[in-house]
């Protein structure tokens, strides 16, 4: 157990990280995400009001479905990225980062707290079941919730439990997020580990899993330092929200985000270096080598071009992984570099993420 965003948190469990990685991508995990920060929006206006803190379709989102969401600094720098879900009746429910969820609060009060209540939600907790039997284990104890399909959710009872779930999670996997009150907690994650393809997880193996499925970690691959186009999650910006579109800019930082989205696209026939310089990218070891967080990353000429986020050997794909910010130049897949571990110089290859395909239910 270790102190973790002022929860006392697992790192792993008797069985062991490899073990509890390898059992989520095999059968079903469960995790306790409880630090995680839950609150609700609430009124008529709650849903233009978020949309002016992110550069994503607040408004479109139908009720019943969820999606991924990234608070902006005025510099368009990644505050906390985060989920939220349309409960219908000008009512949405968001789960933000553990680390970030005081401040998170504090932001949206003091920003949109005039157009909409902003309720934390500290007497409910959150458990995630992850894994391709998440399904089906949960259907025995919750007949119907199969009809769900990723990013969508509502009202359930597991057992006699009532909750909240939606399908979804941060492991690559098939799965599900269920906020119940604090108190049904720990019965809830006893009658699901009384289920025979339930296991416990760490986190430990959740940082793993979430590597492998190629899925940013707040503070280490993103942060208020780091624009949605650096970080590559240009897919998260809709149309409508893109310069032309029906309700373009008026986000935070949209000025500098935009322009990095054209010079990203290469819409003038070249990249403005000005505008954008870096990237992040998913890299894969040539050799067994682990290469962690931090480790600077060099060309074969010897020029610094940048540094590794998050990395760690794969227990999937059996080799040693990372994410990394590079300069564009550096970007590209297929491109080789090195990895700079305790003075010896490790072969990397910029590939494709995510590094393990997504199995998420779309029906």
């Amino acid at each position: 157990m270790v102190p973790f965003a002022g929860y006392s948190m697992p790192v792993q469990y008797p069985a062991g990280l490899i073990a509890e990685h390898r059992h989520t991508r095999s059968s079903a995990g469960l995790f306790d995400i409880s630090h995680m920060g839950q609150l609700r929006l609430v009124g008529p206006g709650a849903a233009a009001a978020l949309e002016t803190l992110m550069p994503v379709d607040v408004i479109g989102l139908a009720p019943g479905k969820q999606r991924y969401g990234l608070l902006l600094n005025d510099e368009g720098g990644i505050l906390d990225d985060l989920m939220f879900f349309n409960e219908g009746n000008g009512s949405l429910f968001l789960i933000v980062n553990g680390a970030c969820k005081a401040a998170d609060i504090a932001h949206l009060q003091a920003r949109i707290g005039d157009r909409c209540e902003v309720l934390p939600m500290p007497g409910h907790a959150l458990l995630a079941l992850q894994g391709p039997k998440a399904a089906a284990t949960l259907a025995r104890l919750s007949p119907g919730i199969e009809r769900f399909v990723f990013m969508t959710g509502g009202a359930v009872r597991i057992g006699t439990i009532p909750a909240f779930v939606t399908r979804s999670g941060y492991t690559g996997e098939d799965g599900f997020e269920i906020s119940v009150a604090a108190a049904d907690a720990e019965p809830l994650a006893r009658l699901l580990l009384e289920q025979p393809e339930v296991a416990p997880i760490g986190l430990g193996a959740r940082n793993s899993l979430r590597l492998e499925a190629g899925l940013c970690l707040h503070g280490s691959d993103i942060d208020a330092g780091t624009t949605p186009i650096e970080a590559s999650l240009s897919w998260a910006i809709q149309k409508v929200r893109r310069a032309g579109g029906e309700r373009a800019g008026g986000f935070p930082g949209a000025d500098r985000v935009l322009a990095q989205l054209v010079a990203a696209s290469g819409a003038a026939g070249h990249v403005d270096h000005d505008t954008l310089t870096r990237k992040r990218v998913g890299l894969v070891a040539l050799e067994k080598i682990p290469v962690r967080d931090g480790t600077l990353l060099e060309s074969f000429e010897g020029m610094p071009i940048g540094k590794v986020t998050s990395g760690l050997p794969g227990p999937s794909v059996e080799r040693p992984i990372a994410m990394a910010y590079v300069a564009l130049a550096y970007a590209e897949p297929g491109t080789r570099i090195q990895a700079m571990v305790r003075g010896k110089a490790v072969p990397m290859e910029v590939c494709p993420m995510p590094f393990v395909p997504a199995r998420y239910f779309r029906g």
